[in-house]
């Protein structure tokens, strides 16, 4: 590699400079740039700055050749996308426009790497790549059992409207659940802190109304089997981690399969589902980052919860539009 010479573009302006590296250059350390840095390899509009300098559209970059002396210690170069791969995530999109692309993402399949994971979502990105174009960004995440619609920004200007979106809670994120038990009442609003804790064998999340950050679910059950199962909908207002599991299993309704928070009550003895986790992410509404409406995306269910439904008789074209249309929101 030579040395190039980056133009700042529009849609990354006022970021600082090692996020800027972190955007284009994720295989490159912080440490690795601030040597960079202190040493003038990596310069401004050919002067020597620091890690935290803002950029401005139409600022040079200097960028020395990054070479495997650069990659972080111990850590192999990232591996070619392969065409199965490719594949599968072009599979996936259920839309796709300059700003956006909805993918439908599928159970089983971990939106990030991480300890194990070799196979994940964010390792296919480049498949959805178009020419001249950056790689797509993940706005939010799905956990690696739950399925459904997965949102990603094509440029880091809709990135950061779609993430403001997530945070004011201008989005709208519907979740369908299969769940053991019905709830009762039938409809409501579980409002329960949440915090991480760590048993010493894994990491989980619980109630804790004393120092968990504050976390609030809208619920309501479109159609029930006796007091055996029942269909929830389910409106995330906060985005916390396994939020909709653990306010499940709180008021006594587990979702189906989900062993972590469930136990052996997440589970029906004779009933024939698969023993997987029944939470779909259904339906996505929010603002189209580039002022064109609305994105309305809503993803089919995976194969083992459409089973689930036939098997308990379910009828999903019975759902309202808004389940939460009659259920006050504060």
């Amino acid at each position: 590699m030579s040395v190039q010479t980056i133009s700042v573009r529009a849609d990354d302006a006022d970021i600082r400079l090692d996020r800027w590296f972190k955007r284009h250059y994720p295989h490159l350390t912080h440490g690795q740039l601030e040597k960079l840095l202190r040493t003038g390899q990596v310069r401004v509009d050919g002067k020597r700055v620091k890690a935290n300098q803002r950029l401005e559209p139409g600022q040079s970059v200097r960028v020395p050749p990054l070479n495997a002396a650069e990659r972080p210690a111990g850590k192999k170069p990232v591996p070619t996308l392969s065409r199965q791969n490719a594949e599968t995530i072009r599979a996936m999109v259920l839309y796709s426009d300059d700003a956006v692309i909805a993918l439908n993402k599928p159970a089983g399949l971990a939106t990030q790497g991480g300890t194990g994971q070799t196979r994940h979502l964010d390792g296919m990105l480049d498949a959805l790549r178009g020419k001249g174009e950056d790689r797509p960004r993940l706005v939010h995440r799905l956990d690696r059992d739950t399925s459904g619609v997965l949102l990603l920004a094509r440029t880091a200007q809709a990135a950061k409207v779609l993430a403001a979106g997530f945070k004011h809670r201008t989005a709208r994120k519907y979740y369908w659940a299969l769940v053991a038990g019905v709830p009762q009442p039938r409809q409501g609003r579980i409002d329960l802190a949440l915090a991480k804790r760590d048993d010493g064998r894994k990491e989980k999340v619980a109630a804790a109304e004393d120092d968990g950050k504050r976390a609030i679910t809208l619920f309501t059950t479109l159609d029930a089997v006796g007091k055996r199962a029942a269909w929830l909908a389910m409106w995330p207002r906060t985005g916390r981690t396994h939020q909709l599991r653990v306010h499940a299993a709180a008021i006594g309704t587990p979702i189906l399969g989900d062993g972590k928070y469930g136990g052996a009550e997440a589970f029906l003895p004779g009933a024939e589902v698969a023993d997987k986790l029944h939470l779909h992410a259904r339906r996505i509404i929010l603002p189209h980052p580039g002022g064109k409406g609305l994105i309305d995306v809503t993803a089919p269910m995976p194969p083992h919860m459409k089973e689930s439904w036939s098997y308990f008789g379910f009828d999903e074209a019975s759902a309202d539009a808004d389940p939460f249309a009659e259920i006050a929101d504060d």
